[in-house]
Formats: C-alpha cells, sequence, structure tokens
C-alpha cells in the first residue's frame, strides 16, 4: 500500500496523477454488429456508472441524442448546453463531454463511428465537422422526419428481422444514412438551417489543423502543404467558419490546452511541449493572449481551486 501510494505521487510529479482526459472506444454489445448502437437514456441509465458519464471523458464515436421529454444538460468543449423535448443533440469523435442529471429526461440515443456510413453519406452529412453546431431545434416537417428516420433504426437495430445478418448490417448502414442526412440538414435546402455548403478548400485546411495543429500554427505551412496561397486559406476559411485561418487554428490549439488542463495534472512546461511550443514561457504567453487568463488561473477557475493549489 505504502509503495502504491509512493508510485502516485511520483506520477503526480512528473504530470502523470491524473489521465488528461478518460478516451472512451466503441464497443458494440454483445450478439449486435459492430459500429453502431441505438438505446434509450433508459437504457443507459440502467448500465452506465452514473459517476462515469456525469465526468469529462473523450469519445472515440459520434453521439447522436433526440429528446423526448424533460430536461437534459450535456456538456461540450466547455460549454453547456440545455436540451428541453424535441432537442437534438449531436457530439463528434474526439470532444470532450459530459452529462448532467439524467434522471429528468427521456430520449433515444445513437452511437455511431463514422466509418460505419459510406463515404459519400459522411461527406453530404459533413460527420467529421467537429466545429457544427453541437444542438440544434428542428421544427414541423423537419422534426417528424428526424422521429420517423430514428423510429425506423431503432426498430431494424431491436431485431434481424428474419435477415442474414450481412443483410441486417447493410439496413442498418442505409438507415442511419437517413438519420444522420436529416440531423445535418434539419432546415431543408441549403442555407434554410444558416449554413452553407463547406467549399473543397476549407475542408482541407479544417482536416490538416485537426491533424497538424500540434506541429504548426503557421498559415504558411498549411497553405504550403496543401498547395494554396494563405490569403486564399483565409478567405475559405472566413465563409466555412467565421473566421481567418490563422484565428482557426489558434482556437483549435486553445480549445486543447483547456482540455488539458482542465482535466489533467500535467504541468504548463509538460502541456507546452505536446502542444507544439518551445518552452512554457511561449505557451502561457499565448494562452493568456487567447484566452485572457494564465493557464494556472484557468485550471483553478474550472476546478474551483485556488490558484496556489491547482
Amino acid at each position: 500500500m505504502v509503495k502504491n501510494r509512493q508510485d502516485r505521487e511520483e506520477r503526480r510529479n512528473d504530470g502523470e496523477g491524473v489521465p488528461e482526459i478518460r478516451e472512451v472506444a466503441f464497443s458494440a454489445p454483445a450478439g449486435r454488429p459492430a459500429g453502431v448502437e441505438v438505446l434509450t437514456l433508459a437504457e443507459l441509465r440502467g448500465r452506465a456508472d452514473a459517476c462515469q458519464l456525469s465526468t469529462p471523458h473523450r469519445p472515440g464515436f459520434h453521439h447522436l441524442l433526440l429528446l423526448d421529454s424533460g430536461r437534459l444538460v450535456h456538456s461540450v468543449d466547455f460549454r453547456e448546453h440545455v436540451l428541453a423535448a424535441g432537442d437534438l443533440l449531436w457530439s463528434r469523435p474526439g470532444q470532450v463531454q459530459h452529462f448532467g442529471d439524467l434522471g429528468g429526461a427521456e430520449g433515444r440515443l445513437v452511437l455511431f463511428e463514422a466509418g460505419f456510413l459510406d463515404p459519400a453519406t459522411a461527406a453530404a452529412a459533413r460527420v467529421e465537422d467537429w466545429y457544427g453546431p453541437a444542438v440544434r431545434h428542428p421544427e414541423g416537417a423537419a422534426a417528424r422526419g428526424l422521429d420517423a428516420a430514428l423510429r425506423a433504426l431503432g426498430e431494424e437495430f431491436g431485431g434481424l428481422g428474419g435477415l442474414p445478418l450481412e443483410v441486417h448490417v447493410e439496413v442498418l448502414r442505409h438507415l442511419l444514412a437517413v438519420l444522420v442526412l436529416r440531423a445535418a440538414h434539419p432546415g431543408g435546402p441549403a442555407g434554410d438551417d444558416g449554413t452553407c455548403e463547406a467549399s473543397e478548400t476549407y475542408l482541407r485546411f479544417r482536416d490538416a489543423v485537426e491533424r497538424d495543429f500540434t506541429r504548426s500554427r503557421r498559415v504558411a505551412d498549411y497553405a504550403r502543404s496543401l498547395g494554396y496561397a494563405p490569403r486564399t486559406l483565409s478567405r475559405a476559411t472566413e465563409v466555412g467558419a467565421g473566421v481567418g485561418a490563422k484565428e482557426f487554428i489558434d482556437r483549435r490549439v486553445v480549445l486543447e490546452a483547456k482540455r488539458l488542463l482542465a482535466h489533467g495534472d500535467q504541468p504548463a512546461a509538460r502541456i507546452a511541449d505536446r502542444l507544439g511550443f518551445a518552452d512554457a514561457t511561449n505557451f502561457s504567453k499565448f494562452f493568456q493572449r487567447r484566452a485572457g487568463t494564465t493557464p494556472i488561473a484557468f485550471r483553478a477557475a474550472v476546478r474551483g481551486t485556488s490558484e496556489a493549489t491547482a
């Protein structure tokens, strides 16, 4: 027991006392095809540890939740969302999230891996758009279409329906495609829901930033690797995300820094190294300029502690 305590203390002093954020991989229920699962919030309450659900975690798969009744608080990447009946929540792989009290809400939840969908559907539904809205409020025909799509998917998931397994999987894939396409375009024709089709230039830049933001924060580096002029990237990002290319990169770095500061015990020097900064001083200056507070003060604020103990 003493040795275990000593080992934990040594790891803590090394910045490894607590995992930064608990990673959660997709796990198919026994006897079910891998890649997708449909369940109710009541079923989730019955089988999941409430403490684990309320603790920040980072799933490696999508969550689509349609709230049928009650009220639910759900946090996605430091933003708290209050869902009411009829609201649709879509959180994506890699986003840090945690549930509030599940006791006062009922709804249906679809968990799926991006690779379960065919590439054309994934592109049309913008499933890789980590910066898309987490919550939508479908109404009228859009709401009825989502409900029908989710009911059909749930019924198929609930039983093989006399189909061979490989056919059952294909039916699930197609029904999920209907659901995610309706979820991605709840307002009808393009633009009716306040969004517009993202350009290929923006999508390539967004994906490159997600892959390489810990290695470079320079627009010129991305422009060179993608074969565009820096001004072209900035114009495309202004249209696709509402900010310039440099701002887009910096926001992604700040988001990851906040995740690591809030949900782990690594010192600033370790976080600086992970995010590609030369040293802790440069990281602290960058974070304070972008977030309006120091890394230590941010950690203390989100944890409700004093800076001396953060």
